[in-house]
């Protein structure tokens, strides 16, 4: 068997617009297909997650399979965990943030605990989203009232950009 053979095979997501739900956007990976929430740009909002929305599910999937893998190793009586994440802008100078909440369930000790807590910081995509903003993490339950920095708004980062006219002649 050749290193290329055990390559795990290349998974594109693709954003497409939905001709027959008035141009919304449709993401598709794999077998699945979701939609993509959003500003159309003709005044409404389509349904389904933004994209800063994404970015969160993917740090709280990330971190909940972190964490479960890590407990399943170590034989850790976790039965349950749940992460819930919010992405925030910083205030002026400062970095972006993203506020991660987890809960475990189950018979862990005090030392399992913090493993785990301490495991979740390491998840991959954790890693990739820390470079260009910070991540905390806190023990607890998932709704977060504890930044007090600016929860992240798609639609209004999306109206501020600066893009010039361009005359296509």
């Amino acid at each position: 068997m050749t290193p290329q053979d055990k390559a795990p095979a290349l998974r594109e997501v693709v954003v497409a617009s939905d001709p027959t739900n008035h141009g919304a956007l449709v993401g598709y990976v794999g077998a699945s297909q979701f939609l993509i929430g959003g500003p159309d740009g003709v005044g409404r909002i389509s349904p389904g997650p933004n994209p800063y929305d994404l970015l969160s599910a993917s740090l709280a999937a990330c971190t909940a399979l972190t964490v479960r893998f890590q407990a399943r190793l170590r034989n850790f009586p976790l039965e349950r965990v749940e992460v819930g994440v919010s992405f925030h802008h910083g205030a002026q100078g400062e970095r972006d943030s993203f506020e991660r909440a987890l809960v475990l369930e189950g018979g862990l000790d005090v030392q399992q605990r913090a493993f785990l807590l301490e495991a979740a910081n390491l998840c991959p995509v954790g890693e990739i989203l820390g470079i260009s903003a910070d991540i905390h993490t806190r023990p607890g339950a998932t709704t977060s009232g504890h930044n007090t920095s600016t929860q992240a708004s798609y639609a209004d980062d999306l109206a501020e950009l600066q893009i010039p006219y361009i005359d296509p002649d």
